[in-house]
């Protein structure tokens, strides 16, 4: 299985086993989305402390406004927080090439 198959997997796998806790198996309720979110995320949520935050994120992700994520919907959040540390990634490359180009 090549590296892509893997994480696609591993996002399959992580979804359902935070989704199938309680009610619909296939979606994730507010508690099961901050239990994932605390669990998996645990770097992303220590600089936020406000409890207000999950709420938000439900808000914003939850398309058809059920009070739950399914996995279509957990997508988006992973995809926005993959471009946003590629982002991260890309500006510190970015930054330590200038850093190396001022030095010669």
């Amino acid at each position: 299985m090549s590296k892509l198959e893997k994480a696609i997997e591993g996002l399959i796998t992580v979804f359902h086993s935070y989704s199938s806790k309680e009610g619909d198996k296939y979606k994730l309720s507010k508690a099961e989305l901050k239990t994932l979110l605390h669990e998996e995320l645990s770097d992303f949520m220590a600089c936020c402390n406000d409890p207000a935050v999950i709420d938000k994120i439900m808000t914003d992700l939850d398309e058809n406004g059920d009070q739950e994520l399914d996995f279509q919907e957990f997508v988006v959040l992973v995809a926005a927080l993959t471009v946003a540390c590629n982002d991260f990634f890309e500006d510190s490359c970015k930054n330590k090439e200038k850093g190396e180009q001022k030095k010669n």
